[in-house]
């Protein structure tokens, strides 16, 4: 587990914990096929594969995820089965449509020069496309400067999305591979020193559900639509409870940094 400045990076699931029966989104829901363009990825370390993050297709090889998952990695690939219940030896889902390899990856470029939180988004391009009917969306830029001018006034919760931890205490872990979804309520927005303007923090608890370890890179859709608000960033705690916090998309330097990499 990587610690930074009091904040807990979600992505940790590493492959010998994917294998441990007795180790997702928290008091979630099965997503089923309700967001087929969000997947599971396995991020390989040194060729080896090391640990899993969740991810977005904003096209049909363009794949949006954490930069603390894509940091670092030599290569990976992604199924987008809801359901992946079983890991072989070399820490491979088993069953279901089988994988796509990533061509290239990508991390913002300011990632590396300051704590995680800052610049937390990744670009990872797969090498077969994956044609579906929708796809996520990117926000508008500065589109959730309005959720703290209206607090009150709107609806401000987000459809959170991923295969991580289902729940995780002192002495039991519940780690199966499913996608699933939870429906959070902003708490925090646009607060200087903690979140700042460039992170938010959204309810994690077993009336709303949340994000947990493996969460990290899935999306924060903005209410029940398809444009992403954020990638799950970090947590406060080893037990993924209280809040859960998200780095936005929604800021001039990342909508620049991901057309950069994915095209207009």
């Amino acid at each position: 587990m990587k610690y930074f400045s009091g904040f807990l990076a979600l992505v940790p699931i590493l492959l010998f914990m994917l294998a441990n029966p007795a180790g997702a989104v928290t008091d979630g829901e099965l997503d089923g096929d309700d967001h087929p363009y969000v997947g599971l990825l396995i991020f390989d370390v040194g060729g080896s594969p090391a640990f899993r993050c969740s991810g977005t297709l904003i096209s049909s090889t363009v794949m949006l995820t954490a930069g603390h998952c894509t940091f670092g990695t030599s290569g990976g690939r992604v199924w987008f089965d809801s359901t992946q219940a079983e890991i072989d030896a070399k820490g491979y889902p088993i069953g279901g449509s089988g994988a796509i390899e990533f061509s290239s990856i990508s991390t913002h470029p300011d990632f590396p020069t300051g704590p995680f939180f800052l610049n937390d988004v990744g670009v990872v391009i797969l090498d077969t496309p994956v044609n579906l009917n929708e796809y996520g969306v990117l926000p508008q830029l500065d589109q959730m400067d309005q959720m703290k001018r209206r607090r009150g006034k709107q609806n401000q919760t987000f459809t959170a999305v991923g295969y991580g931890l289902q729940r995780i205490n002192p002495v039991f872990i519940e780690a199966v591979r499913t996608r699933m979804v939870a429906n959070p309520r902003l708490i925090q927005i646009n607060v200087p020193g903690f979140t700042g303007d460039f992170s938010l923090l959204l309810s994690n608890n077993h009336s709303t559900g949340g994000t947990c370890f493996g969460d990290s890179g899935g999306p924060n859709f903005i209410g029940d639509g398809n444009v992403i608000g954020g990638v799950t960033s970090f947590g406060i705690n080893g037990n993924c409870a209280g809040t859960g916090g998200v780095f936005r998309l929604d800021r001039a330097n990342v909508l620049d940094y991901i057309t950069s990499v994915a095209g207009p």
